[in-house]
């Protein structure tokens, strides 16, 4: 008695299994309407991410059932670990995945504080900026003619307030794009406050790190130098002392 049962039972699941593979086929994979019958189809982006979604589920399962099966496994060798079951599985390597994505997209941001404008976002992902066919090398010519333009706003700045430089270079009297290089990150001159025009020859801006080799550095004299790490650290340690 209890084995007809059983396989009534069987039978009935079977049944249902199989009534809910026909409904599933014909709702998500129509045929074409013959007579003038209405069809439900799904637009092609539908489709694709439907699709995108079935394919990341299955490979979520089949991996909680890899991680199921050497956790598992590891309790032979290791007799205190829980034994793992499917469900907890799911949810270990759900929790896993969250946490990638969250590592993924710190990098992501990190990367565009880094090199901000150097990418463009194009659907969910990022990719380098288009090139317009313009030649992007930046030449030591261009790098003295922006911090010759910095110079320019400084010395106007000064000439306006009493012969004194700018607090910081937030002033509002300063644009902020003249302190801006030409590197694509768009790094920012290093300022060195407390100088005044025409006195000396500290330093009043350099370029930053981002410039490999000797870096371009404008001096209080109105001249503009170049100048080994060395070199700067040197004449900033002597103008900090002097002042």
């Amino acid at each position: 008695m209890r084995d007809r049962r059983c396989g009534a039972l069987s039978s009935a699941s079977v049944s249902r299994i199989a009534i809910l593979i026909a409904t599933l086929s014909v709702t998500v994979a129509p045929r074409a309407a013959l007579a003038g019958m209405p069809s439900l189809t799904l637009t092609d982006l539908a489709r694709m991410r439907l699709q995108s979604i079935s394919f990341f589920l299955l490979l979520l399962l089949v991996s909680a059932v890899a991680v199921r099966f050497l956790w598992n496994g590891l309790r032979r060798d290791f007799s205190r670990l829980p034994r793992l079951t499917y469900g907890m599985s799911v949810i270990l390597v759900s929790l896993w995945g969250m946490l990638f994505l969250l590592v993924l997209t710190m990098i992501s941001g990190a990367r565009e504080l880094m090199t901000p404008g150097a990418w463009e976002k194009q659907g969910a992902t990022y990719k380098l900026a288009k090139d317009d066919g313009k030649d992007r090398t930046v030449t030591e010519d261009m790098r003295r003619e922006r911090l010759l333009q910095l110079k320019t706003r400084l010395w106007t700045y000064a000439a306006a307030h009493g012969g004194a430089f700018p607090a910081d270079d937030a002033e509002s009297a300063s644009a902020a794009e003249a302190w801006e290089t030409r590197d694509v990150s768009r790094a920012r001159y290093v300022y060195v406050r407390g100088g005044k025009p025409d006195v000396g020859a500290e330093a009043i801006a350099y370029e930053p790190t981002v410039f490999y080799g000797p870096r371009f550095v404008l001096t209080s004299d109105g001249q503009i130098r170049t100048m080994r790490d060395e070199e700067l650290q040197t004449m900033l340690a002597a103008a900090g002392g002097g002042r």
